[in-house]
C-alpha cells in the first residue's frame, strides 16, 4: 500500500531565501553607507582655508548638534609623549608623536594647520608648563567647532620644539633655521608670533645674538610669546618644525645659509674692506661679528658656540679648529658639528688638531665620563708649535689664491625675500 506525498525539490531548483528582503536591505544599506564616505573623501580634498572654514558655518547642513558634538570630540594629548622618552627623536618625535610630519623631498620635516594632512582642521595648544611638556597639550579641531573657552589668534604663528636648547647660539640657530627656509619657499610669509618649546616645555626667549639673527631674516624683532594657561589657545594658521635641519638636502642648506649671511649684511648695512689682521669677536655687538666675519678669509677658533657665525664670511673662505685634550675620546658626534655647519654654508673646514697633552682629568672624575668630559671642555689647549705652522702656512696659501681668483667679487648683492 502506497500512500500520496509531496517529493522533496529537486536540487536544481533554488527558491527565495526566507531573509532575502533582509539582505537587500543591507547590501542597499552598505552601498549608500559607502557612497557617503567617498562624499567626505571627496570633501576633505579643499586645500583653502577659507573653504575648511566654510564647512562648519551657521548655514552649512550641520545641525547645531552636529557643532556640540564635533567640539566635544576634541581630544587634548600631551605635547610630551612619554612613551618615547628612550627615542625621543625617532619618527614623529615625542613632541606631538600623534602627528605625522608632511615630507617634501629635500626638506625638513614640517606639520601645517590648516591642511588637507589635518583635515582642515586647526592646531590648539594647552598649558604653559616650563618644567614638565607631559603637562602642556594639544588638540586639532574644526574652524567652527572649536573646543570650549578656546581663543584664536590670528596670522601665521611658527612653533618650534628642540631637543636642546635656544641659549646656547649654535642650538638656538638650528632650531629656528628650517622656518628661515619655509619663509623663504612660502613668499616670504612672516610669522606674526613664536612659541618656543624644549622637550614641550615652554621656553619665553632665544639667545640675543640668534634674536639679532632673526630680526635681520624677518625685518622685526620676533614676537616671542607664552600662551594663556587656563584655556586652549587656537592658531589661525601655524607652521610646526620639531626635527631641526631633519633631512633637509645640502642645497637646501647652503641657501639658507646665503639667505642668512644676505639679510644679516643687509640689515647690518655692511660694506667688505680690506684687511690683513689679527681680530677676536670676543663680547663684540651682533652687527660688529658680521662686518668682522665678512672681512674674514681665515677662521682659527678653539670649538665652541663663537664658531656659529662662520657663515657670515664668503663661500669658500676657510676654517681652523682646535680642541682640549679628552674631546676626541669623551665628545662623540658632537666635535663635528661646525664640520657640518662649514659644508653646508660652503666653507672649507681644514680640519683639527686635538691637544694630546694637557691637564689630566682627576681621578676622583675618572668613574663619571661626564664629569671628565666637563673638566676638559674648559680646558686650554696646548699646540705642536711646528705641526700647527705648517698646516696654517698650507691653509693660508691655499686662502690667498682663492682670493686673487675672487678679486672684484663682493658677495654683497640683492637678498632672497629683501
Amino acid at each position: 500500500m502506497t500512500t500520496d506525498h509531496q517529493s522533496p525539490r529537486s536540487s536544481s531548483t533554488h527558491p527565495w531565501p526566507k531573509h532575502l528582503p533582509l539582505l537587500l536591505i543591507f547590501l542597499i544599506t552598505s552601498l549608500l553607507l559607502l557612497l557617503q564616505i567617498q562624499s567626505l573623501r571627496n570633501t576633505f580634498n579643499i586645500t583653502s582655508p577659507s573653504a575648511w572654514s566654510s564647512l562648519f558655518t551657521p548655514n552649512s547642513s550641520c545641525s547645531l548638534d552636529d557643532h556640540r558634538r564635533l567640539r566635544d570630540s576634541v581630544t587634548f594629548l600631551p605635547l610630551k609623549d612619554l612613551r618615547f622618552s628612550k627615542t625621543p627623536m625617532d619618527g614623529n618625535t615625542w613632541f606631538m608623536s600623534s602627528l605625522n610630519d608632511t615630507r617634501d623631498p629635500g626638506e625638513s620635516e614640517s606639520l601645517h594647520f590648516p591642511s588637507p594632512a589635518s583635515q582642515g582642521r586647526l592646531l590648539c595648544l594647552l598649558g604653559r608648563d616650563a618644567s614638565d611638556g607631559s603637562k602642556n597639550h594639544y588638540a586639532l579641531a574644526w574652524p567652527d567647532a572649536l573646543p570650549r573657552g578656546a581663543s584664536v589668534l590670528r596670522g601665521l604663528t611658527f612653533v618650534c620644539d628642540t631637543h636642546y636648547d635656544y641659549d646656547n647660539i649654535w642650538h638656538a640657530m638650528g632650531a629656528v633655521f628650517p622656518f628661515v627656509r619655509w619663509h623663504t619657499r612660502n613668499r616670504c610669509a612672516r610669522p606674526a608670533r613664536w612659541v618656543l618649546y624644549h622637550w614641550g616645555e615652554v621656553r619665553a626667549s632665544v639667545a640675543p645674538w640668534v634674536r639679532a639673527l632673526l630680526t635681520a631674516v624677518f625685518i622685526e624683532e620676533p614676537n616671542v610669546q607664552v600662551l594663556a594657561d587656563d584655556d586652549p589657545t587656537c592658531f589661525e594658521e601655524a607652521v610646526v618644525f620639531r626635527h631641526n635641519q631633519g633631512a633637509m638636502s645640502l642645497d637646501a642648506k647652503r641657501a639658507v645659509y646665503d639667505t642668512l649671511r644676505c639679510k644679516a649684511r643687509s640689515y647690518c648695512n655692511i660694506t667688505r674692506t680690506q684687511t690683513d689682521s689679527v681680530r677676536r669677536p670676543n663680547g663684540m655687538p651682533f652687527c660688529e661679528q658680521v662686518q668682522l666675519m665678512t672681512e674674514t678669509d681665515v677662521l682659527v677658533s678653539s670649538h665652541g658656540a663663537q664658531m656659529t657665525n662662520m657663515f657670515f664670511m664668503e663661500r669658500n673662505s676657510s676654517v681652523m679648529e682646535f680642541f682640549p685634550r679628552g674631546w676626541l675620546e669623551l665628545a662623540g658626534v658632537g666635535q663635528y658639528v661646525f664640520q657640518w655647519l662649514a659644508g653646508g654654508a660652503g666653507m672649507r673646514h681644514e680640519g683639527g688638531w686635538w691637544d694630546p697633552n694637557g691637564e689630566k682629568c682627576p681621578e676622583t672624575m675618572k668613574d663619571d665620563p661626564t664629569k671628565c668630559f666637563n673638566f676638559y671642555k674648559n680646558g686650554k689647549v696646548g699646540i705642536d708649535e711646528a705641526y700647527v705652522a705648517n698646516w696654517t702656512s698650507r691653509v693660508l696659501k691655499n686662502a690667498r689664491q682663492y682670493k686673487l681668483e675672487r678679486s672684484g667679487e663682493s658677495g654683497l648683492g640683492g637678498c632672497e625675500c629683501g
